[in-house]
C-alpha cells in the first residue's frame, strides 16, 4: 500500500508491474501489457484506467533527444530569490520560460534548482540575463552538465 496526500490509494503488486511496464513503453497495447503482467486486456485497460484516476499516472509523452534537436547544453540554475518576492508570480514566470524544464523548490540557501536546456553557451547566457532581471532574483548560480552518463527513465518501484 502507497500513500498519497494523506489518502491511501490501494496499489498491489500487479499495479506495480504494470506502473515499471508503462514507463518502459507506454506505447504498448493493452494485449502487450498484459502477456508482461498475466492479465487479460480488459483487465489491464481497468486498472490502467483506475492508476490514471487516482492520480498514480500523471500522462504519458515521447523522450526526445535534445542534442539531435539542437539543444546541446544542458544546465542547472540555482535561484537565490529576494526577501520580497511573490513566489507565485515568480514561479509563474520561471515555468513560462521555454528552456526552463524542471523547477525545484529546495531546501538550503537558494529557492529554487531549474533545469534548463539550452542550444549553446550564447543561448544559456541569454537566459541567465532574462532570469536575473526577473522581479524576485537576487542572483544565481549556474552548474553546466558536461555528459550525462547515467540517467535513470522513470522512477524505480521495485
Amino acid at each position: 500500500m502507497l500513500a498519497r496526500n494523506d489518502e491511501i490509494k490501494e496499489i498491489d503488486e500487479l499495479d506495480l508491474r504494470l506502473l515499471e511496464a508503462l514507463q518502459r513503453n507506454a506505447r504498448a497495447t493493452f494485449a502487450e501489457l498484459g502477456s508482461l503482467i498475466g492479465l487479460k486486456p480488459p483487465a489491464v485497460h481497468e486498472r490502467v484506467k483506475r492508476l490514471e484516476r487516482h492520480g498514480h499516472i500523471r500522462g504519458y509523452g515521447a523522450r526526445l533527444d535534445g542534442p539531435r534537436l539542437g539543444y546541446a547544453l544542458t544546465a542547472f540554475v540555482s535561484c537565490y530569490t529576494t526577501p520580497d518576492c511573490d513566489y507565485d508570480d515568480f514561479m509563474r514566470r520561471l515555468s513560462s520560460l521555454p528552456e526552463v524544464c524542471e523547477v525545484h523548490s529546495v531546501a538550503g540557501e537558494e529557492s529554487y534548482v531549474c533545469k534548463v536546456v539550452t542550444r549553446s553557451t550564447q543561448h544559456l547566457d541569454d537566459l541567465l540575463g532574462r532570469l536575473k532581471a526577473m522581479r524576485g532574483m537576487a542572483r544565481t548560480r549556474t552548474t553546466i552538465v558536461l555528459s550525462t552518463p547515467y540517467e535513470r527513465e522513470g522512477i524505480a518501484l521495485a
